[in-house]
């Protein structure tokens, strides 16, 4: 590396967060990155490892070449660094706002020291590449002829859609909603990921380097699978896991009570302009929240919650607060789950763990007024109540968060009787379904993931779909080459 002993000489130095008393005020991004001087030197820090798992599958799902772009940072080569950045990662600017860096809990130095400030250096690469002009449309060099069609427009969708339409088929993409971006444009609080400065800003460019985007096409529903089929090559579906868990207790039927998709969703078509019948809206001001389910969607919740002016805010889970730190049966590089309070929490809610829910209470108007809950303890065979401490909590409006089961069955799946595992997700064959020309990536095909694995996702998946077309592996090289080079 360009600097040797920069792991010994350098502190770790993070992105700065607006005061939450602050940030709460509105809806716009509130990190501020390092000077690139700053910059720079944090990227001093990446050390000689040998072995970088940092890039490995136990840190990156897309392979970003990170001990390379560390060390062009270092040099000041930020253009040579952009180009080895998307070498690997359609989407740098989305998963250096929302990835999890998995990169980072996986880095060597991080055993012992704070990890090199990876996620950080790669939100900068990407920024400073829009501000320079390096990047732009990249027109697409063969026409194949062939026609691909998309179906859904999350992060797998666009990453298919683009790696496809650079090998030169015209890609087509189906989306549902009224907007591009699917979980990244309805499901992400529009503070952690801006949708008009951030996704519109790259599907627009996509949209100039020939991908056809139509909305409000509600694939197997509006318009019939076979159709597409009937039309196109090959049909990719990444419709992702949108089938919510429910909670089936009694007074289920309450008022007020939505899975945290319905509210995400809103919130965001909200800030972008849309009109949201009165009948239809999902408001927290002024209400008593409860927010069941401890991960990052019922976080996004709270977020949104704070912002609206809730009165207050609890989120219950239903199993025990992570530990502090790494565990035995979570040894380093693998992911560990500890215990991190995340923005949105720490802008005003209070948590609670070990919590059942067993009912909820509604008043004779049918609303929601609150729910019947119990402390649970965790044994070797689940969990047990603890006699004597049922409580109460108030609630005026009520958000399911507790994950996804899979993809909705109807529609799709359903019309072409696709194969479908165990856990109901679509079964393939190299991302190919037991249909002729129909493929599948993402959340629809894994299960619910991370944008970046479903970024990966999109990528192996277009290597399939482009050998179906070509009869031969044109796309093996994107692994390596970047679809954006220097011209």
């Amino acid at each position: 590396m360009g600097k040797v002993t920069g792991f010994r000489e350098y502190k770790r130095q993070n992105f700065s967060l607006a005061p939450a008393h602050e940030r709460i005020k509105h809806n716009n991004e509130f990190v501020t990155p390092p000077s690139k001087p700053e910059l720079e030197t944090q990227a001093a820090r990446c050390m000689d490892c040998g072995i970088p798992f940092c890039h490995s599958n136990y840190g990156c799902p897309v392979g970003n070449l990170i001990p390379q772009f560390n060390d062009q940072i270092y040099k000041g080569e930020w253009e040579s660094a952009f180009r080895s950045l998307m070498s690997t990662n359609n989407f740098p600017e989305f998963t250096g706002r929302v990835c999890p860096a998995t990169c980072e809990t996986a880095c060597v130095l991080g055993m012992n020291d704070d990890a090199v400030s990876i996620k950080g250096i790669e939100y900068s690469i990407i920024e400073k590449a829009y501000e320079e002009g390096w990047m732009k449309a990249q027109m697409p060099k063969v026409c194949t002829g062939k026609k691909v069609a998309v179906v859904g427009s999350g992060p797998a969708g666009l990453s298919v859609a683009n790696q496809l339409n650079k090998a030169g088929h015209a890609v087509t993409v189906y989306e549902r909603d009224k907007r591009i971006g699917g979980l990244v444009r309805y499901g992400i609080p529009n503070f952690k990921l801006d949708k008009v400065k951030v996704v519109q800003r790259r599907v627009d460019i996509m949209a100039e380097e020939g991908v056809e985007f139509i909305t409000e096409a509600h694939i197997g529903v509006d318009i019939p699978l076979k159709t597409l089929r009937n039309e196109y090559d090959a049909v990719v579906l990444c419709g992702g896991a949108s089938l919510p868990r429910d909670l089936p207790i009694e007074n289920r039927d309450a008022n007020n009570i939505h899975f945290a998709m319905e509210f995400l969703s809103q919130c965001n078509s909200r800030i972008e302009g849309e009109e949201i019948p009165k009948e239809k809206e999902i408001l927290a001001t002024g209400k008593h929240v409860v927010v069941i389910g401890g991960g990052d969607t019922g976080s996004d919740c709270v977020g949104n919650s704070v912002r609206q002016g809730a009165e207050s805010i609890i989120q219950i889970e239903l199993m025990s607060k992570a530990p502090l730190e790494r565990t035995d049966a979570m040894p380093w590089p693998l992911y560990p789950r500890v215990f991190k309070l995340s923005s949105s929490q720490e802008e005003g809610c209070t948590l609670d763990y070990d919590i059942l829910s067993k009912s909820f209470i509604k008043d004779d108007a049918g609303n929601v007024t609150g729910i019947n809950c119990v402390k649970i303890e965790w044994g070797d065979k689940g969990f047990n109540e603890i006699e004597g401490s049922d409580f109460i909590l108030k609630a005026d409006v009520i958000f399911l968060a507790m994950g996804f089961l899979g993809p909705e069955q109807t529609g799709m799946i359903e019309e072409l009787s696709l194969d479908t595992d165990p856990r109901s997700n679509i079964a393939t064959n190299h991302y190919a379904t037991s249909a002729e020309g129909i493929f599948s990536a993402g959340d629809m095909r894994r299960g619910q993931s991370l944008v970046v694995w479903a970024i990966h996702e999109g990528r192996e998946c277009a290597i399939a779909v482009d050998e179906f077309l070509s009869k031969k592996p044109t796309l093996l090289n994107a692994r390596s080459k970047s679809l954006y080079e220097k011209r």
